[in-house]
């Protein structure tokens, strides 16, 4: 399958090492990755921080370049961010009405975006990617992808085919970390107290890496972390797939 590969502005900015990932596991399982470029920010804070022409634009962007892919040979879409996939699949429609845009909505509709995790197990019906990460792990579910994506439990039926590895977890794990896009900024007090929260639940658990499927989520933990010297390393979970020897 020809897979056109979407990273999030975060992701390319901060975190290239998850979209390697991703094109590690999926050549390993056997498929073709693309990176189409010109790719731009999907528009979320733009959308939620009240900027609508400007995330109509982006939204616009965004699909020009991933009706390329498809029309280049790409099969589907799979996004290293939980968050900009489900700003996709369920703002985009949105932003296209506020707009008064339907070829926008035409164009939401007709890109295939997958998550990760909801590409490997409900696509390719894959939970052993044939990993191997010798660490004892925690999981963090973002708010994207359980409150609107809905992944459930595909990420820990992934983690735990992976050999070696020791899933632990998370207490209160449905709770925010606190980032939310803008909602950090705009709301730090509240923000820095949730993520208090997470990381001292986090740290509870004697994991040695906390693993999720959106990088935001992740800086932000991994900056409270970073402050207590609590040792617990942050972990896209693609690089936890990809991994085949101890790292």
């Amino acid at each position: 399958m020809r897979v056109a590969l979407s990273v999030a502005c975060f992701d390319d900015a901060l975190f290239p090492g998850t979209g390697k990932a991703m094109t590690v596991l999926l050549e390993r399982l056997g498929h073709e990755v693309v990176y189409p470029p010109g790719q731009t920010c999907c528009g979320q804070v733009h959308w939620t921080s009240g900027y609508h022409r400007e995330a109509a634009d982006l939204a616009r962007a965004y699909t020009a370049v991933f009706e390329g892919a498809v029309r280049d040979g790409a099969e589907v879409v799979v996004a290293a961010s939980a968050s900009c996939a489900a700003t996709v699949r369920a703002a985009y429609p949105r932003i296209a009405r506020t707009a008064r845009d339907p070829g926008l909505a035409r164009a939401a509709e007709g890109i295939a975006v997958h998550e990760l995790t909801e590409f490997l197990v409900d696509v390719l019906g894959v939970t052993d990617v044939g990993a191997y990460f010798p660490h004892r792990v925690t999981y963090h579910p973002s708010c994207q992808s359980t409150r609107t994506l809905g992944v459930a439990d595909r990420p820990l039926r992934l983690l735990r085919a992976v050999r070696g590895l020791d899933l632990v977890e998370l207490p209160a794990e449905g709770e925010c970390c606190g980032f939310g896009g803008a909602f950090a900024m705009k709301n730090s007090d509240v923000s820095v107290a949730m993520v208090a929260d997470k990381v001292r639940h986090i740290r509870d658990t004697g994991a040695d890496v906390v693993c999720a499927v959106d990088n935001s989520c992740l800086a932000h933990i991994g900056g409270a972390l970073s402050r207590l010297r609590g040792g617990v390393r942050t972990l896209h979970l693609a690089e936890i797939l990809a991994a085949t020897g101890p790292a």
